[in-house]
């Protein structure tokens, strides 16, 4: 999808800055790689996907000089003042300032009633609602400064139509849907805070315990009135909205193909 440049120069100082969780690949690096071709400066966070990370900063680089960089760092590091605030300069001096702010990275797995267990709670709502709250809050100076934003990549299922057998998770993602809408309400005039609530834009990878075989792979297709899969591209081009749209906060804006409209939680 090609999107036409924010900035003549695109190395000037005034070209806004984005960071982008979870963006080595899949939705995160299309955001990225959407950003980019609009001018923003780029920082593209992962955990366990460095070599992703680092060839995707790279082939940005060559297009545009010193206009991507990497940070490497577990997001649990929002448990603790001491390791959050390390991660907080890294990100602000990256490039000086930083002027949207994207919480894309996500764990997302089934937990069945009556298997249900600490760790699993932990990590989903860690991933799904406490790293977007506590890294919105850290960075609030900073996205204040610039008149920024912040956009939360959320889930056709975090509203009135649980998924079936995925119950810390739909909750995780219910609290961030929450958090989209509080946030924009203590964080105005300044800040803008929304989300966006994807359907299927982007299948599990096939070597996932999430994957898909070609049946159920249908079965999504015909139950999405667009009669198919979305893509990466079509949450990067909602972000880019959601960036530029000034006037426009505690909104979100579900990019499913119409699924929502017929969907049973109990289906894929």
């Amino acid at each position: 999808m090609n999107y036409p440049p924010k900035h003549s120069d695109p190395i000037s100082k005034l070209a806004p800055v984005m960071l982008v969780t979870g963006s080595a690949k899949r939705i995160g690096a299309a955001i990225i790689q959407a950003a980019h071709q609009q001018g923003y400066r780029v920082i593209i966070h992962c955990h366990h996907s460095q070599l992703e990370a680092d060839s995707l900063a790279e082939a940005l680089n060559q297009i545009r000089a010193a206009s991507a960089v990497v940070i490497v760092v577990d997001l649990a590091v929002v448990n603790r003042q001491t390791t959050l605030n390390p991660f907080i300069q890294k990100i602000i001096d990256a490039f000086g300032q930083l002027d949207v702010l994207v919480h894309n990275a996500s764990r997302f797995y089934p937990t069945a009633v009556g298997h249900l267990t600490y760790d699993q709670w932990d990590e989903l709502f860690l991933t799904n609602a406490k790293v977007p709250l506590l890294l919105s809050q850290a960075l609030l100076p900073y996205l204040q400064a610039q008149h920024g934003c912040i956009i939360s990549l959320l889930d056709i299922h975090a509203h009135d139509k649980p998924f079936s057998g995925y119950i810390i998770y739909n909750m995780a993602k219910a609290a961030q849907r929450m958090m989209v809408q509080s946030l924009a309400l203590d964080m105005a005039p300044y800040v803008r805070v929304n989300g966006i609530a994807p359907g299927v834009n982007v299948l599990p990878e096939t070597d996932s315990d999430q994957a898909l075989d070609e049946q159920q792979q249908h079965r999504i297709v015909a139950s999405i009135p667009m009669q198919r899969i979305g893509t990466p591209d079509d949450i990067a081009h909602c972000v880019l909205y959601l960036a530029q749209a000034s006037y426009i906060t505690g909104e979100i804006i579900t990019v499913d193909g119409g699924r929502s409209l017929t969907l049973a939680g109990s289906n894929h």
